[in-house]
């Protein structure tokens, strides 16, 4: 989950090689070129490095504060701040649903927007106890402006890694800046100031914006606008959250038997409608965290960069202490070796029986495929029986209770490893749900025009304006 204050630039040098290493055989190790070193990046005047929670340099004061974030934005079930987190979710669906079903109207629209805002609402309310009016001009605002932050971070321009092509990319690094500023004016003047004003260090912290400003008053070495870039790159994980969304959205419009998945089981843990859903919910519905996981296998995401500790080795090339390293998210999510059929969406990949150490179970599809043998997909659906089973007959097949996400998957990281793993990840899967889960329950998502739903394999990110969607209000049963 990068947020806005990440937006750096990696920048490369690419006139030398580093010096040699030897390998345990006292041979000379043939070294990549190094394109990117630590002392080469720079913020083109976007924001302080050091700031920046994702990509500045490790250190105590690093340390520290991931500590502090890890406590707030890290909910764990059956945790206080689970609870919390469940409260503010379940709340916020109400008035989304209630606007959505304003505006949809049976008609095909754009509603992208909704959903930021309502991501937006849940993070601001969680982290920052405070809950902006959709009608809200100025909160509409930074909203857009964080989605079009999070498309811009997403992109690896060239100047990301060619750092004398910046000068032609002047207005278009002013545009992200202007951006970043009206977001910061906003935060300070709707969010901290009054906060500030009025902490209490004697009190327990109401929400992550306590401890934060209570950390400025007790460590004069953490600098104000440090906390203010933290502040700002979470509440900015609400743009993760409403892409992820659509994107689901997406898939199953141009996939209807996964929504069909999801309906079946929304409404046997709803009831058939009596309730809604709970976050409490995501460990009985493994077949919609499932779809989750396969948007972001699917999509992928740049994950943020690490650094070479000492010098080493990998795949025969050097790469030296101090060089910057990313992981090829990419290749992880779409490598034959990983995943059978990659190229294609199915969550059933994520699933494994319950009960049982057969973890891959050879499956004859209805299209002719080969056995599954060795397969990464436990379960696969047969598209023939799905179209004229019934509930009861799905309910038996146990997408419930006969299946459950697989505990890990070596190869899926799309949250990063290590101790730059995304803190949020947890706010963005839970908020995530809740908002696929609920818009699922309450309407069948289809589209007037599959052609206008492009979905690019290298980004979790859409554009601002992306597609529309058709939404009909589902009635019980159907």
């Amino acid at each position: 989950m990068l947020m806005t204050r990440s937006i750096i630039s990696m920048l490369c040098n690419n006139s030398y090689l580093k010096p040699n290493i030897w390998n345990s055989l006292g041979t000379v190790v043939p070294q990549l070129q190094a394109v990117m070193v630590p002392q080469q990046l720079v913020t083109c005047g976007i924001a302080d490095l050091a700031g920046a929670l994702a990509l500045c340099d490790w250190s105590q004061l690093q340390q520290r504060r991931r500590n502090l974030a890890r406590r707030h934005c890290s909910p764990r079930e059956a945790s206080s701040y689970f609870s919390k987190m469940s409260d503010i979710g379940g709340l916020e669906i109400n008035h989304f649903l209630d606007l959505l079903n304003r505006t949809s109207s049976g008609n095909s629209c754009d509603i992208k927007p909704l959903i930021l805002q309502a991501s937006a609402n849940m993070f601001c309310q969680y982290m920052c106890s405070v809950r902006f009016d959709y009608t809200d001009k100025d909160f509409q605002k930074i909203v857009e402006y964080f989605d079009e932050i999070f498309w811009e971070i997403n992109q690896g321009y060239s100047f990301d890694f060619l750092p004398w092509l910046i000068p032609f990319y002047n207005n278009h690094i002013q545009k992200i800046v202007h951006w970043s500023t009206i977001i910061r004016k906003f935060i300070i003047d709707r969010i901290v100031n009054n906060r500030e004003i009025n902490i209490n260090l004697e009190e327990p912290d109401k929400d992550f914006t306590d401890a934060l400003l209570k950390s400025l008053k007790e460590d004069q070495n953490v600098p104000r606008n440090t906390i203010l870039f933290m502040l700002e790159d979470f509440i900015g994980g609400h743009s993760a959250v409403g892409n992820l969304v659509m994107l689901a959205l997406a898939y199953i419009a141009k996939n209807p038997l996964i929504g069909q998945q999801i309906k079946q089981e929304v409404d046997t843990v709803s009831k058939n409608g009596v309730k809604s859903i709970s976050l409490y919910d995501m460990n009985v519905m493994p077949y919609t965290m499932a779809s989750i996981s396969e948007v972001l296998r699917y999509s992928s995401s740049p994950i943020v960069p690490h650094v070479a500790m000492k010098d080493t080795v990998i795949s025969g090339y050097g790469v030296t202490k101090g060089t910057i390293v990313f992981i090829n998210n990419f290749i992880l999510n779409t490598n034959e070796q990983n995943w059978t059929y990659p190229d294609q969406f199915e969550p059933e990949r994520f699933l494994e029986r319950k009960y049982t150490n057969q973890i891959n179970v050879p499956v004859k599809w209805n299209d002719d495929r080969k056995s599954l043998q060795g397969s990464d997909s436990v379960v696969h659906f047969d598209e023939e029986k799905h179209s004229k089973c019934s509930k009861i007959m799905l309910r038996k097949k146990g997408i419930i209770n006969g299946y459950q996400l697989k505990k890990t998957i070596p190869h899926f990281i799309p949250f990063s490893v290590g101790k730059r793993t995304c803190i949020g990840q947890n706010l963005v899967r839970g908020f995530g749900f809740l908002l696929l889960a609920n818009i699922i329950q309450n309407y069948n998502v289809s589209s007037t025009d599959f052609s206008k739903i492009i979905l690019e394999k290298s980004s979790v990110a859409l554009p601002t304006k992306c597609f529309e969607l058709l939404l009909r209000p589902r009635h019980k049963f159907d």
